[in-house]
């Protein structure tokens, strides 16, 4: 099986990399046509995981509306979304029209998307339809990995998750509600290191084949020696340059400039862990004096439960003093009044 796996992987390579990697030119060019990029990985406070946000019957086109109002009201351009291929494999018309009613809700706020495929994170097992209801006081406890060890395991799956990428990405490879590819989300995690390295190729050589308009890229996040095939891969193949940083501001510092050395721009696609000193009142300036784009975790407390800390629940399930991730309550009220503050005097708002 694994010879079989290895045999497929070459064959994508060979055939599929008929467009190369960005010139850093090319790369600086695009970017500083941009504005500022700075937004949240945007999940809807109505749904647990990226199948209930676009699965037809919990789609909830009123909350996003709503809910990227609000970041338009912050002066955000730029929301991190995830896909999953269970939504495009159960009904591939029905989640490619929501998507795009998605994109054209965002449009409507002056909001681009950066749109991601493939994620190592939480729970493996996953069906498409009904999701479960959140677990009381737990970080993401319904949050699903794409595309998880079964179908990694099954070299006959590739061609399934091929066919997944390559159709949403030339459906929007000139959508310019699009504004980067994000192929996978924190390669290795959840133990897998290097086992998630034939499908991190493949998911390049796919992007390649549809040569997009927009940059494609994925972010290092796990900064140790069991990651340097991961990292120097997406390093070495990524458009623009995209990592996360949870940490405090003197370490977030040497990452930048650590990943400087690439010259090609940098966008940081996840910070902001209260807990862990990554805060507004420090990161976002500094990203926005290094030119780097800044698209922190969360938005609206909801059913990802996000306001509490990774590894530690409370089972009572109360608001903690502080939380981990989110700026806004499902009402509209906020956690901080300063960090709003924060937020609208970077981003220009009254």
């Amino acid at each position: 099986m694994r010879y079989k796996l290895l045999v497929l992987i070459l064959f994508i390579g060979c055939n599929s990399y008929s467009q190369s990697r960005w010139t850093e030119t090319k790369a600086t060019t695009w970017y500083s046509a941009q504005p500022w990029l700075r937004g949240a990985n945007f999940q809807p406070s109505t749904a647990i995981n990226q199948l209930e946000m676009f699965q037809a019957a919990t789609f909830d086109p009123q909350t996003i509306d709503k809910e990227l109002g609000w970041a338009e009201g912050l002066g955000m351009n730029a929301m991190r979304v995830y896909l999953h291929h269970a939504a495009w494999t159960s009904d591939k018309v029905g989640f490619k029209k929501r998507l795009d009613d998605y994109l054209t809700i965002s449009t409507k706020h002056g909001i681009k998307t950066i749109l991601v495929f493939f994620e190592d994170c939480w729970i493996d097992e996953y069906l498409p339809g009904k999701q479960p209801e959140p677990k009381v006081g737990i970080h993401n406890s319904g949050w699903v990995q794409d595309p998880g060890t079964a179908i990694r395991n099954n070299p006959d799956s590739l061609k399934m998750l091929e066919a997944y990428v390559k159709d949403v990405m030339t459906t929007h490879k000139d959508d310019n509600r699009v504004i980067m590819w994000d192929l996978y989300n924190e390669p290795g995690n959840s133990g897998y290191v290097d086992k998630s390295m034939d499908l991190l190729k493949a998911v390049f050589s796919w992007a390649r084949a549809v040569n997009p308009s927009q940059p494609i890229t994925s972010g290092v996040w796990k900064y140790s020696e069991s990651f340097n095939n991961l990292n120097n891969f997406q390093l070495e193949n990524s458009d623009v340059i995209t990592y996360h940083s949870y940490s405090y501001i003197d370490d977030h510092k040497k990452r930048i400039d650590i990943l400087r050395k690439y010259s090609r721009p940098l966008i940081c696609t996840e910070y902001m862990a209260r807990s862990n000193g990554s805060i507004f009142q420090t990161i976002m300036p500094l990203l926005k004096q290094e030119n780097i784009g800044a698209i922190n975790w969360g938005f609206v407390s909801g059913k990802t439960n996000t306001i509490y800390a990774w590894s530690s629940p409370m089972p009572n399930g109360r608001e903690p003093e502080l939380w981990f991730h989110d700026i806004y309550r499902k009402d509209g009220s906020v956690f901080s009044e300063d960090e709003i503050r924060v937020i609208k005097s970077l981003t220009g708002k009254k």
